[in-house]
């Protein structure tokens, strides 16, 4: 399995196309551009586009899925209905995906949003806004902070911390680092514990 990395300025985004060694079916998480540089990194990996995961609904992440399925015959999976009025599969907490011989379990963490997924492959952690280093997503009040950190704890914190955690916005991450050094998961765990 290859994981490949894309940047886009344009709200800043991250987006991650994943495939086999040697090309051939593939899926991308969060297509929030699709640019030349985007379509450039799949055609020169031998990729074809099959699926497109969404963490949640924000433009940032989902603006360039119009265009990619112009490109691209692919099924987009969300935990929503429709995606700027493209159908979608609903896919929800627990429910697995198989991409060749990637398997893809998703983990519903609300709080940034109501439709937030995390996608495990593996030891690979997809986590859009819910979770990046150093830091938690944004949240429009209290109560969904206390949800999202919640969330956090209890799905994701629990899994091997050796797990790859590849954000939304911002740099890569692991679980242990984010268990030793981000503050609100720091400042959570503490009270947890009291």
């Amino acid at each position: 399995m290859k994981i490949f990395f894309h940047f886009s300025v344009t709200g800043f985004s991250n987006s991650y196309v994943i495939g086999p060694d040697h090309g051939g079916d593939a899926l991308i998480i969060d297509p929030g551009v699709m640019d030349i540089d985007l379509l450039k990194l799949i055609e020169d990996n031998g990729f074809y586009i099959r699926t497109v995961l969404l963490t949640h609904r924000h433009i940032a992440h989902v603006g360039g899925v119009g265009t990619l399925l112009r490109i691209y015959d692919a099924q987009v999976y969300a935990n929503n209905m429709s995606v700027l009025e493209l159908p979608v599969h609903t896919i929800s907490e627990g429910e697995t995906i198989t991409l060749g011989s990637l398997e893809v379990e998703a983990i519903h963490v609300p709080g940034h949003s109501s439709d937030s997924l995390v996608y495990r492959i593996g030891k690979a952690l997809f986590t859009g806004d819910a979770l990046m280093a150093g830091k938690i997503g944004t949240t429009d009040s209290e109560l969904s902070k206390a949800l999202l950190l919640r969330s956090i704890l209890d799905k994701l914190l629990v899994l091997d911390e050796t797990c790859l955690v590849f954000p939304g916005h911002g740099p890569p991450t692991t679980l242990r680092a984010e268990k030793m050094f981000n503050p609100e998961l720091l400042m959570a765990l503490r009270h947890r514990s009291t």
